[in-house]
């Protein structure tokens, strides 16, 4: 069974740890956050166009979203 570690445990772990192994965690970590933001963004611009195809919203410009809220 995996054991869940709190935030400071990881830190206090990777003060351990030589500071190349810390460079090669921050990279890896930077890869995994951007993997997981174009993950996001990709459910996201499905979900709306999913609710444009159904009508739930519409296009317009700057100055259209402005006269709606104006309206």
């Amino acid at each position: 069974m995996k054991k869940v570690h709190s935030f400071s445990e990881v830190l206090d772990a990777a003060d351990k740890l030589t500071l190349e192994e810390q460079e090669e965690i921050i990279n890896i970590l930077r890869r995994r956050t951007i993997e997981l933001r174009r993950k996001e963004l990709l459910q996201e611009i499905q979900e709306t166009e999913h609710e444009y195809k159904e009508g739930k919203c519409k296009r317009g410009t700057a100055k259209d979203l402005l006269k709606d809220i104006l309206a």
